[in-house]
């Protein structure tokens, strides 16, 4: 599998990742073979938070990757502070808690560095600077290699651009929600790299759309609409499916470093990896795309 460079850092990360949040116990050993499929088929960043699971996800990550270490980006999220009882927690993006949580993940993930530790959120009132700090002390003392932010704020994500030394931003991006599109060329500007969450946002853009409820929603979209508009696209799409499309669209914008698609079968794993098997897209089709899912632009978060 090809591989992209985030950022300006030295990390170079596989076209398709695996976005670990859809790893569950409740799929027992269904998560062991997706992560050695993964592996199987040169997919070498792998992406979770300590949040996934109360640290669930990053204990049953550090434990399936701990022989393949050396072999693989690791990526993790902290931010979310769940360290009270209970089953919820609160944002703390404090440069205290930050650098604790970090200590914690990289016991739970069996390592002794991250290569990508992201902020899991975060807005334009947070104390920015002295979150910033934290990364930087991080990165110099040798825990993490490099940082980014999951955001979704143009706000946010522009403060970080001109104040940090991020290399990345987990956006949520996909043909249903193209509102980061309108942030590519400012994030290209100063070489920072998008890694794109829900690609084929949650199933819809999957051939299961049409087992979902056509009273669904995602963003403005209708359960119907999203099947009416998929049904239009064989139109001109021909042998290739709407995941294929979907995930080839995403990798087809040169902001874009990996789609971080999760899988909750090893069969859905493997067809978003014969992704690149299909003939590409081309540009009229492309656009054929854009036409049929238009872009919108974030109405909050801007100032």
């Amino acid at each position: 599998m090809k591989k992209r460079r985030l950022g300006s850092s030295d990390l170079y990360v596989s076209e398709l990742s695996l976005g670990c949040m859809s790893l569950a116990p409740e799929l027992g050993n269904e998560n062991e073979r997706m992560v050695k499929t993964a592996l199987d088929h040169g997919i070498n960043y792998f992406d979770t938070a300590d949040l996934y699971g109360f640290g669930w996800n990053e204990e049953f990550i550090g434990k399936a990757l701990k022989d393949v270490r050396q072999d693989i980006i690791l990526a993790t999220k902290g931010g979310n502070d769940w360290s009270q009882p209970g089953d919820g927690w609160k944002w703390n993006p404090s440069k205290t808690y930050i650098k604790s949580a970090l200590k914690d993940s990289l016991k739970r993930l069996q390592t002794d560095y991250i290569d990508l530790y992201q902020l899991h959120g975060g807005t334009i009132d947070d104390p920015l600077d002295e979150t910033i700090e934290a990364f930087d002390e991080l990165v110099s003392e040798g825990y993490i290699r490099y940082y980014g932010i999951s955001s979704i704020r143009p706000n946010t994500i522009k403060y970080f651009a001109e104040h940090s030394n991020i290399q990345s931003i987990m956006m949520q991006y996909s043909l249903l929600d193209r509102r980061p599109e309108e942030l590519f060329p400012y994030l290209e500007s100063k070489n920072i790299s998008v890694i794109a969450r829900g690609p084929v946002a949650k199933g819809w853009l999957s051939e299961k759309a049409f087992q979902k409820s056509a009273d669904g929603e995602f963003l403005h979209y209708t359960g119907a609409d999203i099947q009416k508009r998929i049904e239009k696209s064989r139109t001109f799409l021909g042998d290739k499916n709407i995941t294929h499309a979907a995930l080839q669209y995403v990798l087809r914008q040169r902001s874009v470093a990996t789609a971080a698609a999760g899988a909750s079968s090893v069969e859905q794993l493997i067809e978003n990896i014969k992704t690149f098997e299909a003939t590409l897209l081309n540009e009229a089709e492309s656009e054929s795309l854009r036409s049929l899912f238009p872009a919108e632009i974030y109405e909050t978060h801007r100032a």
